[in-house]
């Protein structure tokens, strides 16, 4: 199926209006992409910048341990040489250390080629909606200068 293009500035105001909304969508939908994936990221930093500051001197170490995002209670490391990772949807799996930093590096090397993606996709939605508001602006514009015109017209003529 071929994409057949259409020069915008041939639309009337009412689909131009129409487009302008469509992109709106589309800006809100990429950015909300874009900030869930960076969100995503920052986590994914933070599990690999954690395990970074796990050495054999942590062992026996004070922590608090989560229970939830505002419950901790106190706790020392045991085991300084596996963590248990949330691989998503609920699965945790028991790695040592260094397996845990290759996990985190995938993420966050994947979630960044995703943002990479994202990101002109959304730049492209912005500079079209820049334009098209543009040209709407210049038809309401036109539009008003006619009906002025007309306005003016219609008044000497009836003089």
């Amino acid at each position: 199926m071929a994409t057949q293009q259409i020069d915008i500035a041939q639309l009337p105001i009412e689909q131009l209006n129409q487009l302008a909304k469509q992109l709106d969508q589309e800006i809100e939908l990429f950015s909300s992409s874009m900030n869930q994936l960076k969100h995503a990221q920052n986590k994914f930093v933070e599990s690999q910048e954690s395990l970074n500051k796990i050495s054999p001197e942590s062992l026996s170490k004070d922590i608090l341990v989560p229970l939830t995002g505002s419950i901790y209670v106190p706790g020392q490391l045991s085991d300084v040489q596996n963590v248990m990772v949330d691989i998503g949807t609920g699965y945790y799996v028991d790695m040592d250390v260094k397996k845990g930093k290759e996990h985190f590096k995938r993420k966050i090397e994947y979630i960044t080629k995703q943002i990479e993606k994202v990101q002109p996709l959304l730049q492209e939605k912005y500079r079209m909606k820049q334009v098209v508001m543009e040209i709407l602006q210049y038809k309401v514009q036109q539009a008003s200068l006619q009906q002025a015109a007309a306005a003016n017209g219609s008044t000497v003529a009836t003089r």
